[in-house]
């Protein structure tokens, strides 16, 4: 399923002109497309990393990782403690190919991501990723994330740093020695590689339509398993690009 295809949630421009009877036909494809979604968004708690980076004294750290469609990734990480911005975009293509439309084509090199700014004291670099791997999205599908299919979908981890590059490749490899999941995981670790944000109607998406079809059946899920297996890491009140 392409990105034209995912905006049967509505966003934005695409919800106008659209009659009673497309409304009804596309809620029923969000429908088909979201049950065998629904049944994979069930979380599993995967082992801390054995390697994290270590405790210090900074306050602000920056992360950037890619899980399938950014709506859900960044609501999640917006529930999470620690975590004081969540912004939705673009990394891994060119500045000129950073638009909706053209990543939704499989062939810029971008893939949606979640740029993740964090105060490391509260929640590591670790954490951020094992939250990743657990709730966020499912790291044993390849180009892929539930309805939605192309490399645009795919799951990695964008390192900022070199001890982050480490981490990620560490805790990868841990994951699928000790078989943490049915499938090998199939997360890349993609370096000096630039965030870009999304356009504005993306921003915030999961919080301001939590009805739209796409969200119900993919998303929610999420934001539940992050409470259910992190309840010390979730916070209700969600942190937003925008405020209400």
């Amino acid at each position: 399923m392409n990105s034209g295809s995912r905006l049967l949630g509505f966003s934005g421009p695409q919800v106008r002109g659209v009659s009673g009877l497309q409304v009804l036909l596309l809620v029923a494809a969000a429908l088909a497309g979201a049950c065998t979604a629904t049944a994979r968004e069930q979380g599993r708690l995967v082992p801390p990393p054995a390697l994290d980076e270590p405790a210090g004294s900074r306050t602000v750290e920056v992360a950037v990782i890619a899980g399938g469609c950014f709506w859900g990734v960044q609501g999640v990480y917006q529930h999470t403690k620690g975590v004081t911005s969540a912004i939705s975009g673009y990394a891994g293509g060119e500045k000129d190919t950073a638009e909706y439309d053209r990543v939704g084509t499989g062939v810029t090199g971008h893939a949606e991501s979640v740029q993740i700014t964090f105060d490391p004291r509260v929640v590591t670099y670790g954490t951020v990723l094992r939250i990743f791997f657990s709730v966020a999205h499912d790291p044993t599908e390849l180009n892929q994330q539930g309805p939605d299919v192309g490399p645009q979908y795919r799951s990695t981890v964008f390192p900022v740093t070199p001890e982050q590059e480490s981490v990620a490749k560490a805790y990868i490899a841990q994951l699928n020695d000790a078989k943490a999941f049915r499938g090998r995981v199939v997360t890349t670790v993609e370096t000096g590689k630039t965030f870009y944000p999304a356009e504005d109607y993306h921003q915030d998406f999961l919080e301001m339509n939590p009805t739209y079809p796409y969200i119900v059946f993919n998303d929610l899920p999420k934001i539940s398993e992050l409470k259910r297996l992190f309840p010390d890491a979730y916070r209700a009140t969600p942190v937003l690009v925008h405020s209400r």
